[in-house]
């Protein structure tokens, strides 16, 4: 019931979408999924509240991160292998020699971030990009959960 009038309009302010995004890397390394997440929020119906992105899977993440100049993210992909380098010593082996070290470095990095939306729109700053990082080396599908409220 409207609280300010008590007219007998019915409404919620609790607007929540969901959406998964199928996300097909062909590569190991940072990629941008910002237009893919804008998409989701700009269709959702919100103006303002919150979207959480949440990738589905331990051998990947997400991060939030200049989307400019590509050596920024060349440099955080090398310093990540140079942190978490592949070796033999791991005892998880089962699924080939990146797979434990996916799992580091999963585990160091992020499964969701969250950004303010702003009259329909991200609101991330203006050399802000949303990346989803794939530590593994095969091509492969991500489950991306992007949630509206």
């Amino acid at each position: 019931m409207c609280h300010s009038c008590r007219c007998g309009t019915s409404f919620s302010s609790d607007v929540q979408v969901n959406r998964t995004l199928t996300i097909r890397i062909p590569r190991k390394g940072l990629h941008n999924i910002t237009d893919q997440v804008a998409e989701a929020v700009s269709t959702s119906g919100v103006d303002d509240g919150m979207a959480t992105v949440f990738v589905q899977h331990t051998s990947a993440s997400l991060i939030i991160q200049e989307n400019a100049d590509p050596a920024v993210l060349r440099d955080l992909e090398d310093w990540m292998e140079r942190a978490v380098p592949e070796s033999e010593d791991y005892t998880h082996k089962e699924e080939g020699a990146d797979d434990m070290p996916a799992h580091i470095k999963g585990a160091i990095t992020a499964t969701d971030v969250s950004i303010p939306i702003l009259n329909g729109q991200l609101a991330l700053g203006v050399w802000q990009g949303i990346f989803l990082w794939e530590h593994r080396y095969e091509r492969r599908e991500r489950n991306i959960v992007v949630h509206v409220n």
